[in-house]
C-alpha cells in the first residue's frame, strides 16, 4: 500500500436531528498508519440542510490544523481558486513554448506550400531562384536570391560601360516572424526596383545581389525555430554569399571587384541583424558594412513590458525565463567594442520606422537611434507616413524610403574603403 504523510478522514453524515460529533462512528479513508479520528464535518439543520462544512487534514505525527469554509464563500474560493490556477498554467505556457509563441513559423497554415511562382506576376520584372545551404549543425535551409543592376544616376546608359565594377553589393534579409519568403517577394522586388531606377546615385556598374534568409522552421527550411539556431542560419548565410563571390569574382573574374555586404531585418529579424554584426562568427573577407533595421525593437524584455504594461498581469514578470532576447540595443554596444577594438569603421545603420506602428513604440526605434549617435555609428532613420507595422515597405513611401536606405549604406560602405 502507498504511504503518504498526509491522511483524509470523513464521517457519515448523521439521521434528520441527530447531534454530530467528532466521537460518532464514522469510515475512515486513509494512507498511513494506525487510525485517527473523523475530520469531515457537516453542521446540518433539523430539516436536513447543510449550514457549513468543516474539514480537516492531519499530516502524520505533525499537530492539527482546521479550515473552516461557511457555505456562501465556496463559490467565490472555488472561482479564486480557478482564477490562480488558469495564471500559473499560462505563465508555464508562456515559458514553455516561447519559441512558438515569438516566431510562429507555421502561420498562416498555409506559409510552408507557398511558391516563388505564385507570387511572380507580382514583382515586377525581378527574377528570383530559390537556392539551398546548411548551417552549422546540418540542418538544411532555403535562400531566394535575385540580382539587379545598381543605378547609374542620370548618366546616359552607354557611358562608362565597359569598365569594371568596383564592388559587388549582397543584401542580406531577415524577415519578420510569421508567414514565408515567397509572399514578401512582390514588396522587395518594387524595393529594388526603385534602387535601381534611382536618379540620385551613380553606382553603375556595380550590381545587387538580394538574398532572402528563410530561416529553420520557416518556408521549405528544416528544423525548428529558435534564437541559437537562428543565429545559426545567419552564419551559413553569410558563409554561401561568400562562396558566391568567390566563385563570381575569385575565379576567372575580376579579382578587385570586393564585396559589400549590408543586412536588412524586420521586425524580429533585427534582433537576428545585430546578433550577426555583434556576435557573428563571419568570414574575414566578408565584413557587414551596414544595417538596415526595419521596424526595430529594443529586445525581447522590452517588447514584453510594452506589450503587457499591467501590473497585475504575470508575463513581463517572466524575463528571467526568456531563451530568446534579441537585444538590438546590447548588440550595438558590443558592435561599437569590437569595431574599436579592431580598428575599424563602425557600420551604418538606417532604421525604417512606421509612423502608426500599432506593436513596436516610437520611443523605442528613438531610443535605437540616439544609441547608434552616443557610439558614433553613423545613423540615419526614415518615417514611412501613415504605416501600421506590416506596411513599412508596404506602401508607395515605405519602399522609396528602403531604396534610398540601401543606397546610402552601399555609399556610405564605398566612402570608407
Amino acid at each position: 500500500m502507498l504511504r503518504s504523510p498526509i491522511m483524509f478522514t470523513c464521517g457519515r453524515l448523521p439521521r434528520l436531528g441527530a447531534q454530530w460529533s467528532p466521537a460518532s462512528r464514522s469510515r475512515r479513508l486513509h494512507i498511513g498508519r494506525g487510525g485517527i479520528p473523523p475530520r469531515l464535518w457537516a453542521v446540518v439543520d433539523k430539516r436536513g440542510g447543510i449550514l457549513g462544512l468543516h474539514a480537516r487534514i492531519v499530516p502524520v505525527g505533525a499537530s492539527r490544523r482546521s479550515i473552516h469554509i461557511p457555505t456562501a464563500l465556496l463559490p467565490p474560493v472555488v472561482f479564486v481558486g480557478l482564477l490562480v490556477g488558469l495564471w500559473i498554467w499560462k505563465c508555464v505556457m508562456m515559458v514553455v513554448f516561447q519559441n512558438k509563441i515569438i516566431y510562429m513559423p507555421g502561420l498562416p497554415p498555409n506559409s510552408r506550400s507557398e511558391r516563388i511562382a505564385d507570387w511572380a506576376k507580382m514583382c515586377g520584372g525581378i527574377e528570383w531562384t530559390e537556392e539551398r545551404t546548411t548551417a552549422a549543425d546540418g540542418t538544411n535551409l532555403a535562400l531566394v536570391v535575385t540580382t539587379v543592376p545598381l543605378p547609374r544616376g542620370k548618366r546616359p546608359a552607354t557611358a562608362k560601360s565597359q569598365m569594371p565594377a568596383a564592388a559587388h553589393v549582397y543584401v542580406l534579409y531577415f524577415q519578420g516572424n510569421a508567414s514565408s519568403i515567397p509572399p514578401r517577394l512582390p514588396d522587395l522586388s518594387w524595393v529594388l526596383r526603385a534602387a535601381s531606377d534611382s536618379k540620385t546615385h551613380d553606382l553603375s556598374p556595380m550590381q545587387l545581389t538580394f538574398i532572402c534568409l528563410s530561416y529553420r522552421g520557416y518556408w521549405t527550411s528544416r528544423g525548428r525555430a529558435s534564437e541559437p539556431g537562428l543565429r545559426l542560419d545567419a552564419e551559413a548565410a553569410v558563409r554561401w554569399v561568400a562562396e558566391r563571390h568567390a566563385q563570381s569574382f575569385g575565379k576567372g573574374g575580376s579579382p578587385d571587384t570586393q564585396p559589400i555586404l549590408l543586412v536588412w531585418g524586420q521586425s524580429i529579424g533585427s534582433g537576428v541583424a545585430t546578433n550577426l554584426a555583434a556576435t557573428g562568427q563571419v568570414p574575414s573577407s566578408m565584413p557587414i558594412r551596414g544595417l538596415l533595421l526595419e521596424t526595430p525593437f529594443l529586445s525581447i524584455r522590452a517588447m514584453l513590458e510594452t506589450l503587457y504594461p499591467q501590473k497585475w498581469l504575470p508575463y513581463k514578470y517572466l524575463w528571467p525565463f526568456l531563451r530568446n532576447h534579441l537585444d538590438s540595443w546590447g548588440n550595438m554596444g558590443l558592435m561599437a567594442k569590437n569595431a574599436k577594438e579592431r580598428g575599424e569603421a563602425a557600420p551604418m545603420v538606417y532604421l525604417l520606422q512606421a509612423e502608426r506602428d500599432e506593436l513596436v513604440p516610437e520611443e523605442q526605434t528613438e531610443r535605437l537611434y540616439r544609441r547608434c549617435v552616443e557610439l558614433g555609428f553613423p545613423a540615419e532613420k526614415g518615417i514611412v507616413p501613415v504605416a501600421y507595422h506590416q506596411q513599412a515597405i508596404a506602401r508607395g513611401d515605405g519602399k522609396k524610403l528602403a531604396a534610398q536606405g540601401i543606397l546610402k549604406l552601399i555609399q556610405n560602405a564605398l566612402d570608407g574603403r
